[in-house]
């Protein structure tokens, strides 16, 4: 391994581009930690202490920027989120679906909608964080001002981070929306690590918190790269007097296709309520407060309630990623069949039924990876777990990722890569 760090060093294209991603991923952390001017710090710190357990995730892929309200608090999500509704609008809309087939000219176009939608999304959560916190605004300046300001800040700060990605996707190594959220996610490690410590726990407990940690990153990295392979045979065929097919290759169907997008589904729909709850109240009474303690992720309840939205999410979002028919159709044209399955019809349903299944044991994973930190949390008496089931599935899939395009760029020059096979 550390011959292939020194190979990768050496390459003079490789190494501008790692430097690349390292100055980029410093300036992120830069602005993760300059704050606010307008806003009263103690007053943000006061509110966000008292956080759910489910908003911990929105905190932690910001770096710790949205709890403290620096200048990057809104982070990459705006830029997720609008990646995920032009995805399923480019389904939904014919005209977007024709756009997005029509090449790099295509792809272009689509990158620019989505920009512009990032914009509008995080304006109006940049409205709605600054409207929530408007009596810890310096009124010194005008409060209308003051909020104005606000916005218009945090709505650059996630533009700013959203281009920062493109560039490192474009000139850097890897892929900068994820390496972004990967840099953001570790530097919550030293604080994680400090807080431990602090609520001296007892020697065998420390142990076993040790041992469960190793085990969830073992359960990670195997749901991140399980996989089914579909075998599949190409006809043979006579072009001339050559001959062309007859070779045999495998589909591979991921296990968790769906990624970490369903956790992120599942925490801005069980989040909503308090979220809005907050613009009008910080202490919500009544049948209101039961119900929304109830749906909070440290209710048995919630807790529950966040599982299943998770599976949920994670069954719509593997049949957009994945659509049996059309690859069914695909191998067709192509000459290619499933040993004992007919090509057309029978193929897509054999697939059908193949990805449902892999697909339920993918959204099981994603469940118990996401409610990890609720049940540690209670049997260990530790409070805002900084790193969880889901941080970690992040972590460990963006690491991969990256580790497979230096690998590729090493065995491209004729250098041995990280894995030796």
């Amino acid at each position: 391994m550390f011959n292939a760090v020194k190979d990768a060093f050496k390459i003079e294209d490789l190494r501008r581009r790692i430097f690349y991603t390292i100055a980029m991923l410093a300036l992120v952390r830069l602005g993760s930690v300059m704050p606010n001017p307008l806003l009263r710090a103690d007053l943000v710190d006061s509110i966000f202490s008292q956080e759910s357990s489910a908003m911990q995730l929105f905190n932690i892929m910001s770096g710790n920027a949205f709890q403290n309200m620096n200048l990057f608090a809104l982070g990459i999500v705006p830029y997720i989120n609008a990646s995920i509704i032009m995805s399923l609008l480019a389904i939904a809309i014919p005209a977007l679906e024709e756009i997005q087939k029509d090449g790099e000219s295509g792809r272009k176009k689509i990158a620019q909608y989505t920009r512009w939608l990032t914009v509008v999304l995080a304006l109006i959560q940049a409205f709605a964080i600054t409207f929530s916190l408007r009596s810890g605004l310096i009124s010194q300046v005008g409060r209308v001002w003051a909020m104005i300001v606000s916005i218009l800040a945090f709505t650059a700060g996630s533009a700013f981070i959203m281009w920062i990605g493109e560039n490192i996707t474009e000139n850097g190594i890897g892929n900068g929306i994820s390496l972004i959220i990967f840099a953001n996610i570790l530097s919550r490690v030293p604080a994680m690590i400090t807080a431990l410590f602090s609520y001296n726990l007892p020697w065998w407990k420390l142990l076993l918190l040790v041992l469960a940690f190793v085990i969830i990153v073992a359960f990670t990295v195997m749901l991140s790269l399980a996989e089914r392979r579909v075998p599949i045979q190409y006809a043979k065929r006579m072009q001339g007097r050559k001959q062309y097919g007859g070779n045999s290759t495998n589909l591979p169907i991921r296990v968790n296709m769906a990624g970490v997008i369903p956790i992120i589904f599942a925490v801005s729909l069980i989040s909503f309520p308090s979220i809005i709850t907050s613009f009008f109240t910080s202490n919500p009474t009544g049948w209101w407060g039961k119900a929304l303690n109830w749906i909070s992720t440290s209710h048995p309840f919630g807790a529950a309630l966040y599982a299943l939205l998770i599976i949920a999410f994670t069954f719509f979002y593997a049949q957009i990623q994945f659509n049996p028919v059309e690859v069914a159709d695909n191998m067709k044209k192509s000459g290619g069949f499933v040993p004992g399955i007919r090509p057309g019809r029978p193929t897509a349903d054999y697939l059908k039924r193949i990805t449902k299944y892999i697909t339920f044991i993918g959204a099981i994973g994603l469940a118990i990876l996401a409610t990890i930190p609720v049940l540690m949390q209670r049997f260990f008496g530790i409070a805002n777990l900084s790193i969880g089931g889901s941080s970690l599935l992040i972590v460990v899939g963006v690491a991969l990722e990256t580790m497979k395009q230096i690998e590729s760029q090493l065995v491209l020059r004729h250098h041995k890569g990280f894995l030796n096979r």
